[in-house]
């Protein structure tokens, strides 16, 4: 697992992706022909330039949610936007700002001095600021500047019978598994594709999918997770160790039953656990494409992380396991016919 740890202890925020480029980069350097980095920041690589049979492409996206400092008060406090984070779950946060990483507090007003009115609504992000520990807006600006990033600070842990936690689990997942599968030995041609700004609009891979040109994409992303206590049991979307999930339709696509199928009677025929994501809710880079060069068929395939979204996530390490064994398994059929 120390592969997924360095990747999600790098802070990678959309458009500032550069950290986990770089370890990527260096992942993935001795075991492909060519690399390279478009105008959007996403890197692509290529493994078997010669290979013979379907030319596949798997894609995972590089950045994570987080917040944007978009305000230095006088105080030396930030204020801050938020990238698809729920706010109701930022007071007390630890974060890192900037490049530097300077850490801070989100602050809000403390209970003592709330209404009555106050304890009973959401805190709304206009009334928290981040605190770096300065006095005046002077020496704040000394540290960080206005459009910085400001990532989570959380420490990967693994707990329990099998259980990670980790900020970034959307889709450092699915970066950490691409980098495994492209380690291996597999006969076909690959392309690899590292997105940004997936977590703002699917915008790195919109340009990434205008020079695409393969016969299979194969989409690998950190999922929905909800099997919790008080959560009826047909919205749990997906179940920590049940085995990767298999998409059927999210909000921008469709997957082609022949291929949904195909991916299945692999992890049928190998014993490979699996399960179908259970809604049509969220969209993925695969948006864009199965969408290009005339259409290209697409698997969606990810790993249930519960509390996506969130400073914090949690995920089952089998579920990843079984991700890499399903994908590589399923290259070596669809390149052995």
């Amino acid at each position: 697992m120390l592969l997924l740890k360095k990747l999600t202890d790098a802070c990678g925020l959309p458009g500032f992706e550069d950290e986990v480029r770089e370890l990527i980069k260096e992942e993935i350097k001795d075991y492909v022909d060519s690399i390279k980095v478009d105008r959007m920041g996403n890197l692509i690589a290529t493994k078997n330039s010669n290979g013979s049979g379907p030319h596949i492409a798997l894609s995972a996206h590089m950045d994570e949610v987080g917040l944007c400092v978009r305000h230095i008060n006088a105080d030396g406090s930030l204020r801050f936007a938020s990238w698809g984070v729920d706010q109701r779950l930022l007071p007390s946060m630890h974060v890192l700002v900037g490049s530097k990483k300077i850490p801070g507090v989100i602050g809000t007003k403390p209970i003592h001095l709330q209404t009555e009115a106050d304890r009973g609504s959401v805190i709304d992000i206009s009334n928290m600021a981040i605190d770096i520990g300065c006095d005046k807006k002077e020496e704040a600006e000394k540290l960080v500047n206005l459009g910085d990033f400001v990532a989570f600070s959380s420490e990967f842990t693994e707990f329990g019978d099998s259980s990670i936690k980790a900020k970034a689990l959307d889709d450092r997942v699915g970066c950490a598994a691409i980098i495994e599968i492209l380690k291996m030995d597999l006969p076909c041609k690959l392309t690899a594709i590292f997105c940004t700004q997936e977590e703002v609009g699917l915008r790195g891979s919109a340009v990434a999918a205008k020079s695409l040109k393969v016969d299979l994409m194969i989409n690998l992303e950190g999922t929905i997770g909800a099997d919790m206590e008080g959560i009826p049991e047909h919205e749990h979307v997906t179940t920590q160790g049940a085995g990767p999930s298999v998409s059927l339709m999210d909000r921008t696509s469709i997957y082609g039953r022949d291929i949904v199928e195909s991916i299945v009677k692999v992890a049928e025929k190998y014993d490979i656990p699996f399960q179908y994501r259970r809604t049509g809710m969220g969209g993925t880079d695969a948006a864009n494409y199965h969408k290009s060069d005339g259409g290209t068929p697409v698997i969606g395939l990810a790993v249930p992380c519960r509390y996506i979204h969130s400073p914090v996530s949690v995920m089952n390490k089998n579920d990843y396991e079984n991700l890499i064994k399903l994908v590589a398994t399923y290259i070596n059929e669809r390149c052995s016919k």
